[in-house]
């Protein structure tokens, strides 16, 4: 079978830090994205990928190893696509690369959604003294 990157963008990469998984993995919070299921089908991708994060396990060989039953297989896939550590198309997953956690919404939308809960002047006012102070430090 030809491998190919899923998203060549996010290939990953040996991290600076001495540790076999990223440390950021739990650091950045990633980790809480997901579930038991979800975190040892990360492991054991993590385990068998090459270099640039790619392996082609069949699920019958994943829920095995895994001691899974097929749908939990399924259902930690789904989990680790939508926590956005994986890339999946039958049968490649490639491992991605730990981006930064996504930012949360900007603060107009924010105010917005809040603009009729009461004291939502002073909180959006303190979010603005906040974002404005770290903006600086940056």
């Amino acid at each position: 079978m030809q491998k190919r990157l899923l998203v060549p963008s996010r290939m990953r990469r040996i991290p600076e830090q001495f540790s076999w998984i990223d440390q950021r993995l739990v650091r950045d919070h990633h980790i809480e994205r997901a579930d038991c299921s979800a975190l040892a089908l990360y492991l054991f991708l993590l385990t068998v990928a090459d270099a640039r994060g790619l392996s082609y396990y069949a699920d019958a060989s994943i829920a095995r190893i895994l001691s899974l039953h097929p749908e939990q297989v399924a259902a930690a896939r789904k989990g680790l696509l939508r926590a956005g550590l994986i890339a999946y198309e039958v049968p490649l997953y490639q491992v991605l690369a730990l981006d930064p956690t996504p930012p949360a919404a900007p603060m107009a939308q924010e105010g917005v959604a809040r603009s009729r809960a009461p004291g939502s002047e002073a909180l959006r006012s303190m979010r603005e003294v906040l974002r404005q102070t770290l903006e600086a430090r940056s």
